[in-house]
């Protein structure tokens, strides 16, 4: 097991620079826990931080970077269970890699964007600020504390309702972090990551402000799909994270169960249609391609939808051989509390073994 649990928060990687724009490695070269151009470990707290501080510095000259700073500590002592009241994360999708994945990459959205708009449209330093802060706890929603959260086993249970446990956070964190009138503003573009609120009629008094939400969103989307191993991740850890959480089948009541996922291999089955429906939906109307941002740091290229489309093209070759084989990247975990991955397995174990043989579909057994 490869996880952060129990360890330290210390930053002391060096900085990555995100203009190495020749460093664009193959799939083959790319490390499974390094951003899409193998230059930032987004597994390690320390070098994102470095990443996104020169990002931020370059794009705002002369504003601090000292609330950010702290929000990447006090983040890193959340997701590793030393945050006062909390345990540590036990999602294994949804863990400390993911989010410092997608705040690099809603960072150089950031920077993107501020240099392609004109100056009345520009975000600020203060604006960006408050997004960085957001995207770093936006599955927050996800860590339980110690009290309030006690009758719960497993942070996947919140998955239908985490993104509102996450503004919750966010009311609460932000003031400690001197960011009081950031919390109104905060607590709604978080929901630009989620499906609880239709974002559509989420009503924000400055447009600037729907511009995070949408940079948000893209970032939280085009982060995980991305990821090297984020076919691998599919199949063995979001979908126990849906079967604990209460996605992959719903027990509508006694006896009667909807079942959306029969199997870790179904979820990668219905993966293309999830894309088509619900991924281009919002990458490309809701949040306006504002993935094309990328291009402004990349010499007119787009390293992460790269990614995808290369993600995608193995799962169709996948799909069209039936060779479920070719899936065997073993990418480590980034969790918070001690086998968090063999817990929430047996979590997933025992509400799948209740349900009647009709519902465990033929994958079940392989999943």
């Amino acid at each position: 097991m490869s996880s952060v649990a129990g360890k330290t928060a210390t930053f002391t990687a060096p900085a990555r620079s995100y203009q190495k724009k020749s460093n664009m490695h193959n799939s083959q070269d790319r490390r499974n826990d390094f951003d899409v151009t193998n230059t930032v470990q987004v597994s390690d707290p320390a070098a994102v931080r470095n990443a996104v501080a020169e990002l931020f510095t370059e794009t705002f000259p002369g504003a601090s970077f000292d609330k950010l700073w702290l929000a990447f500590y006090d983040f890193a002592r959340l997701f590793m269970g030393q945050y006062p009241g909390y345990l540590g994360c036990d999602t294994t999708y949804h863990d400390m890699q993911h989010t410092l994945d997608m705040t690099l990459a809603l960072a150089r959205l950031i920077a993107g964007y501020e240099q392609t708009v004109d100056p009345a449209e520009r975000l600020g330093a203060h604006r960006a600020q408050m997004t960085i802060v957001t995207s770093l706890f936006h599955d927050a929603g996800y860590i339980r504390h110690k009290e309030r959260d006690k009758d719960f086993t497993n942070g996947a249970e919140f998955t239908l309702y985490h993104v509102s446990r996450s503004a919750d956070f966010l009311r609460r964190y932000l003031p400690e972090l001197g960011l009081s009138r950031d919390v109104a503003v905060s607590s709604m573009i978080v929901h630009y990551t989620g499906y609880e609120l239709d974002i559509d009629k989420i009503e924000l008094d400055d447009p600037r402000d729907a511009i995070c939400g949408h940079l948000l969103g893209t970032a939280d989307l085009v982060a995980q799909m991305a990821d090297r191993c984020y076919l691998e991740k599919c199949r063995d850890r979001l979908y126990t994270e849906f079967v604990v959480g209460g996605v992959a089948i719903e027990n509508a009541s006694p006896g009667e169960y909807m079942v959306r996922y029969e199997s870790g291999i179904d979820l990668l089955r219905k993966t293309p249609m999830f894309y088509q429906a619900a991924t281009k939906d919002r990458l490309q109307k809701k949040f306006n391609r504002a993935y094309g941002y990328f291009e402004v740091l990349f010499d007119g290229q787009n390293p992460y939808v790269t990614a995808i489309k290369r993600n995608l093209t193995h799962l169709f070759k996948v799909l069209r051989t039936d060779s479920w084989d070719m899936l065997r990247r073993e990418p480590p975990y980034f969790v918070g509390e001690v086998d968090a991955e063999e817990k929430m397995g047996t979590a997933a174990y025992k509400l799948l073994s209740v349900i009647p043989r009709e519902h465990s579909g033929p994958d079940a057994a392989t999943s």
